[in-house]
């Protein structure tokens, strides 16, 4: 997969045996509409991409079919990569990866968020493609985190533009 971006807030310690790794699965899905779903997370006013953590046992494909049933309650069927973003969180040490990929979505129910998305007031919202470019580009996030998953699904989201025109 093409790595698009390096995201980092400083440069990689010398000993990067001390980082944390963690691998992610995002996807910008279209629905019957050509809607793309964000979560808002009001809490911290920013939105992103469904899709999160690989946890054990999983492949990159497990995880981005459970993360979209869970935070968007949708089933999916991905038709395409995007590509794939690194980023370095000095604060936490942590290197995270996220794959990125396009797909439709198959059927829509509800989201089971988790207590922790619960309590950030995850809400979704559906947006053309270049309203969802815009509403990132003028999400104003609160905290760390935020800032970087701003500029990382800004990069997915336009690159998936590219891809689709």
């Amino acid at each position: 997969m093409e790595l698009l971006k390096e995201i980092k807030d400083k440069e990689y310690p010398e000993d990067e045996s001390i980082l944390k790794i963690r691998e992610a699965s995002r996807a910008v899905l279209l629905d019957e509409n050509n809607l793309i779903p964000l979560l808002f997370v009001s809490k911290k006013n920013y939105h992103k991409l469904p899709g999160g953590g690989i946890d054990k046992g999983e492949n990159k494909a497990k995880a981005l079919d459970r993360e979209c049933l869970e935070e968007v309650g949708c089933e999916i069927k991905v038709t395409g990569e995007i590509g794939k973003i690194e980023e370095f969180r000095s604060k936490w040490n942590l290197k995270q990866t996220s794959y990125c990929y396009q797909g439709k979505i198959i059927s829509k129910g509800e989201p089971n968020f988790t207590e922790k998305e619960a309590s950030q007031g995850f809400k979704i919202v559906w947006l053309k493609i270049d309203e969802a470019i815009l509403q990132i580009e003028n999400d104003k996030p609160e905290g760390y985190e935020g800032t970087f998953i701003q500029k990382r699904d800004l990069i997915f989201l336009k690159k998936f533009k590219n891809i689709i025109e």
